[in-house]
């Protein structure tokens, strides 16, 4: 990717893997928090997409609130394992179902994914957490401009799910909550889709937010550990949001912002 990008005539690269996201030179981007660090740079980093969904919902509250501390779990689904993961489950699924096992097979996950969930995606640290769990704290910090201690913490799990991700989100600000606040700067964030009424039974889940470009965010409330914390819920379709849709704006916003406009003239 550096190669292709290398030189004034090189070629504009988003690239969607993690090989790049941790390097200072290259931007981190979801473009509506960030846009502007593409300038300068042909090589862009798309993030993991745990933290693009979590993040369209965190950065408007950041502003509004300012962030002092981050604590996520995930519900991820198993097409975060790419198609053989979605297989395992449908196969997995069936077998159980139909009476031929009384536990599915596991080749892909951990353990068997099929009426379970397992608290274990990539590789464990030494620190105790995974190594998606920390690309969440690296990542949030990179993007949102944090500083390198800023505190985010999250416990990521897989769920017997096809497709679309799911956080539990509690945040701790500076600045005091304010719940009607917090849901009108979500309803106004692009990229956000306030899904909130519980009187209603209307909150995020996977089964709607699939093949949406919007991330849910819902079950807004005053956190009861916090003096001023806030909690949510939010779902996001991982494989838009968090990988090729997030690419495309990407996209888009180095066009509007000039970041693509050629060096050597043809």
């Amino acid at each position: 990717a550096r190669n292709i990008a290398e030189g004034d005539d090189g070629a504009v690269v988003i690239d969607n893997s993690s090989a790049f996201r941790y390097e200072k030179d290259v931007p981190l981007c979801v473009p509506e928090i960030n846009a502007e660090a593409t300038k300068g740079s042909k090589l862009i980093a798309n993030p993991n997409c745990t933290t693009a969904i979590g993040l369209m919902a965190l950065w408007p509250l950041h502003k509004l609130f300012d962030l002092k501390k981050v604590i996520m779990s995930t519900y991820q689904a198993s097409s975060g394992a790419g198609q053989p993961g979605m297989d395992e489950l449908k196969e997995g699924t069936r077998a159980v179902l139909m009476g031929e096992r009384d536990v599915a097979e596991n080749k892909i996950f951990a353990h068997p994914l099929p009426f379970n969930v397992i608290p274990h995606i990539d590789k464990f640290q030494e620190n105790g957490y995974t190594k998606e769990e920390m690309k969440v704290t690296w990542e949030t910090r990179k993007i949102c401009d944090l500083p390198d201690d800023f505190p985010v913490s999250c416990t990521a799990v897989r769920i017997p799910t096809y497709r679309a991700h799911s956080e539990s989100i509690v945040v701790e600000t500076e600045k005091p909550v304010d719940i009607a606040a917090a849901r009108k700067a979500l309803e106004e964030a692009p990229g956000v889709k306030l899904v909130d009424d519980p009187e209603a039974m209307q909150y995020p889940m996977p089964l709607t937010a699939t093949g949406q470009y919007d991330v849910e965010v819902g079950r807004l409330r005053k956190n009861l550990c916090f003096e001023n914390g806030l909690e949510f819920f939010v779902s996001g379709d991982q494989l838009l949001r968090g990988a090729a849709l997030n690419a495309v704006l990407v996209a888009e916003a180095m066009d509007k912002n000039g970041a693509l406009k050629p060096k050597v003239e043809a």
